[in-house]
């Protein structure tokens, strides 16, 4: 029987760090939308995502990571195999997302969020292994403290910049601009493949990319993610959304009185 890379328990630490990125990138826009999408579709594509990410990890491990680990690539040929598969990712949303009853639907946006946290969080699971595996590289790799940290910042940075790159498309499905995005996003899935990649063995790579992720949460939440909705749902949904915050705020704020007892 083949041994783990690293010890079980720190295997499944590493995966539930990877599962945790969908929990983050659940929060906000999307978990509010119930009643205006077809939520029951976005857990599908979820479920899709799971299954496309274990591939294209396996794919960026075998012809990115591990070349790069014994020395056998430049940049260029990184950049280069990261852009086919980027490519491929590409494809595959455009091929999900376009189908004529999630467009039908207007749903292509959320759906790709979704899609795009599945796509992540296979990822990110999978390289945190690797970031644990102290024989990966020396100096860099390992489980320690500041390794589990990390494991935390490439896994939002994964599923939060694949859920925005995934949901943009989808945006831009409804309006019928289905070639451009395609060469676009597989340069931005290329750009996050090799700098995550890279983190492993330069941990401060990943500050080139961070705040690039970070931005893409707020058009994605306030633009890309509602872009399918009707001008009255849309209206409807900011209603809703106002309406949370107060019930949330009064909730918060209420004073609250003494419990009564009854001696009789």
């Amino acid at each position: 029987m083949a041994e783990p890379p690293i010890e079980m328990w720190e295997m499944q630490l590493a995966f539930a760090i990877g599962l945790l990125g969908i929990y983050a990138g659940w929060r906000g826009t999307i978990a509010k939308m119930t009643g205006f999408y077809d939520l029951s579709g976005a857990f599908k594509t979820l479920l899709f995502g799971l299954v496309a990410g274990v591939l294209i990890a396996f794919f960026i491990d075998s012809l990115i990571l591990d070349p790069i680990r014994l020395a056998s690539v430049n940049i260029v040929e990184v950049s280069v195999i990261a852009l086919v598969i980027g490519m491929a990712e590409s494809a595959f949303v455009l091929f999900l997302l376009g189908r004529p009853r999630t467009v039908g639907l207007r749903a292509s946006a959320p759906y790709g969020w979704t899609l795009g946290l599945g796509f992540g969080a296979m990822r990110s699971a999978h390289l945190n292994v690797r970031l644990f595996d102290p024989i990966v590289w020396d100096g860099t790799t390992g489980f320690e403290p500041v390794n589990i940290g990390l494991a935390f910042i490439l896994t939002l940075t994964m599923c939060i910049g694949h859920a925005s790159v995934a949901s943009w498309q989808g945006a831009k499905i409804i309006q019928h601009e289905r070639v451009r995005t395609f060469f676009t996003s597989s340069i931005a899935r290329a750009v996050l493949i090799v700098s995550t990649v890279l983190t492993i063995f330069e941990p401060l790579v990943i500050f080139l990319v961070l705040p690039m992720v970070a931005w893409s949460w707020v058009p994605a939440h306030s633009k890309w993610l509602p872009s399918g909705m009707t001008p009255a749902a849309a209206q409807a949904y900011r209603r809703t959304i106002r309406s949370s915050g107060r019930h949330e705020r009064a909730a918060a704020e209420r004073i609250r009185g003494e419990t009564i007892v009854d001696e009789n």
